[in-house]
């Protein structure tokens, strides 16, 4: 069994902050888009990105130390047996147990299982049924009990929309992962679920997607945001410079004269959605250098100052 605090380089008595912040170093150096030739790398990172998910929950995380779970996150005492199975993600990285919908009325509803296009819808919205209750007094017919999973998905794949094949109960499902999913959504197969011991409806299948950090972007609603590093030469005299976007390399002008914390907006260039396509919003940030340099440190000094604050 894996120590998890190895895993992430932290003690056990390490705070919140101190767990978080070794994870998002680990996530940065093992990540696959920074090594596409090291399969260990990938491992790694897969390693590291299910120690988080423990530790960086403060319930799972009490329960971890407790010795109530395990580094897999499953009971290690009475009914650790219940609702597991093999990962039917093939090499991602999951958990599955059965409950009566832990995660309410909320989620995606797929109209059609079995084809190999899933219909979804995002998740929150209410329905309007309720869930009966198993009950071995009474003659109504029941759901049967729904069966939830925990599924990682690489940041691009969630940025561009994505389709992972899923195994269960023996049947290959083709989920779709709509673009600008945000972490913890959850996707529901109706249907998919346990079966009813009274006749009634099948459970469903809830799958709560992790999205996995990338090293230099973020989703905001649809846009996708980016901060630029930026010289001092560079943010006075202006510059051409060459920066990412989903669908490749684009060069970029940084005007005379910029400030840390301006942005610059790339249309279009963000989530491309049901919903409308958001833009790429690219935050300034002006670095010093990391060396000693005479001739910038004269000009400055022989420059004239001009007020920048006003305090009152």
């Amino acid at each position: 069994m894996k120590n998890l605090y190895d895993v992430l380089g932290v003690s056990k008595s390490a705070s919140d902050t101190e767990v978080k912040s070794a994870y998002r170093k680990l996530a940065r150096k093992y990540h696959p888009d920074l090594n596409k030739d090291d399969k260990s790398a990938a491992e790694k990172f897969k390693e590291v990105s299910s120690a988080y998910e423990i530790l960086g929950d403060k319930e799972k995380r009490k329960k971890y130390d407790a010795g109530e779970i395990d580094d897999q996150g499953k009971p290690t005492g009475f009914g650790a047996g219940f609702g597991g199975g093999e990962n039917p993600f093939g090499g991602g990285s999951y958990r599955t147990y059965s409950s009566q919908n832990p995660f309410g009325d909320g989620g995606f509803d797929f109209s059609s299982i079995f084809g190999d296009d899933i219909m979804s819808a995002f998740s929150g919205a209410t329905r309007g049924r309720s869930r009966a209750r198993s009950n071995p007094f009474s003659s109504a017919q029941t759901k049967g009990q729904d069966i939830s999973y925990s599924l990682d998905v690489d940041f691009l794949d969630v940025a561009k929309g994505a389709e992972k094949k899923v195994n269960i109960n023996g049947k290959n499902v083709n989920v779709k992962i709509p673009a600008g999913f945000e972490d913890g959504q959850t996707l529901r197969l109706k249907g998919m679920g346990g079966a009813s011991m009274s006749g009634g409806e099948n459970g469903d299948v809830l799958i709560t997607v992790h999205v996995l950090p990338h090293p230099y972007f973020k989703l905001d609603g649809k846009n996708l945001l980016l901060d630029l590093p930026i010289s001092i030469k560079e943010a006075v005299l202006g510059a051409k410079i060459t920066v990412p976007t989903l669908s490749g390399k684009v060069k970029i002008s940084v005007p005379p004269y910029s400030s840390s914390g301006e942005k610059l907006r790339l249309k279009g260039k963000g989530i491309n959605s049901k919903t409308g396509v958001g833009d790429e919003i690219i935050t300034l940030k002006i670095m010093a250098p990391q060396e000693h340099n005479k001739i910038l440190e004269q000009v400055l000094t022989e420059m004239g100052d001009v007020p920048q604050r006003n305090f009152s």
